[in-house]
């Protein structure tokens, strides 16, 4: 099997991304984006998804966060996408439940080749560590798009927001380590009766 990984690199008006993973990796991340809590977010994929991840941004955080999350989603996906290639001998579909504490949330992926997001998460507060919590859904949006995947997110119970996001990037992680992983039985095959995926 060839080594699954990728660069890409990202450099606009608003943001300079560079984004390198490892999708057969031990889940070592190495992360700097200026935004402490996004990266222990990002850290959770690593971590749970046994994928590493080299993320460097710079954008224009003095403006807001808004762009970088959103760029680094985006180059991230296209990351992910041309490290796994054609697809043949996925798993494909990928899903978990992870609780913390009093918090529970569930994610389903499946690679199909069509992008869509379904994302059904209310934080009980605006704010965690100074880092708008909104802005998970544009992270999780520019992913989608870039990777070409379908991705159903639900934050089932939580009290505390804290809780919340972690459990949605921890089931994220483990989702994406199923997904991506090779199927010893499929002998190479596209998981998909159309051949393509």
């Amino acid at each position: 099997m060839s080594e699954r990984k990728a660069t890409i690199t990202r450099d606009t008006l608003e943001t300079r991304i560079s984004v390198s993973v490892n999708l057969d990796g031990m889940g070592d991340a190495r992360l700097e984006t200026g935004l402490p809590f996004f990266e222990h977010m990002l850290d959770q994929i690593a971590r749970h998804g046994l994928i590493d991840l080299d993320i460097s941004a710079r954008g224009d955080l003095e403006i807001d966060a808004h762009h970088t999350v959103e760029d680094v989603g985006i180059t991230l996906g296209q990351a992910v996408a041309e490290a796994i290639g054609d697809k043949k001998g996925i798993v494909r579909y990928g899903h978990a439940y992870v609780p913390l504490d009093e918090s529970l949330s569930r994610v389903v992926i499946d690679f199909s080749g069509r992008p869509r997001l379904v994302y059904k998460v209310d934080f009980v507060k605006d704010l965690v560590g100074g880092f708008d919590v909104d802005l998970f859904a544009e992270f999780f949006q520019g992913f989608v798009n870039h990777a070409q995947i379908t991705l159903h997110i639900d934050n089932l119970k939580g009290d505390n927001a804290h809780h919340q996001a972690e459990t949605l990037f921890k089931a994220f992680g483990r989702a994406l380590r199923m997904a991506i992983s090779m199927d010893p039985r499929s002998q190479g095959v596209t998981p998909s009766t159309k051949g393509v995926l």
